[in-house]
């Protein structure tokens, strides 16, 4: 399953949050993958595409970002796997 994670900068600290990517790296938990992601302009978000079977793994995750960052977990479909399952529907 496909998730777009909208990431909000506290106090829109971009900084911060590089730092300790650089330092720790993405410190995701098993079973949950990054696949792209990118940064607004003024640096205040970040949109990442991350795929994973346990929505569940997304809490381990946040736990090492919840000081620097907001977050906004979606999931997604492709617009093809959209148009085919609006398509099937009656």
């Amino acid at each position: 399953m496909l998730f777009m994670v909208i990431e909000r900068f506290r106090n829109r600290d971009a900084r911060a949050v590089y730092q300790r990517f650089r330092e720790r790296g993405r410190m995701l938990p098993e079973g949950l993958s990054y696949i792209e992601s990118w940064t607004d302009t003024g640096f205040e978000r970040c949109f990442q595409l991350m795929e994973c079977e346990d929505p569940n793994l997304f809490h381990e995750w946040t736990t090492h970002w919840q000081d620097l960052v907001d977050f906004e977990i979606v999931p997604v479909l492709s617009s093809k796997e959209a148009a085919n399952s609006i398509m099937q529907t009656p």
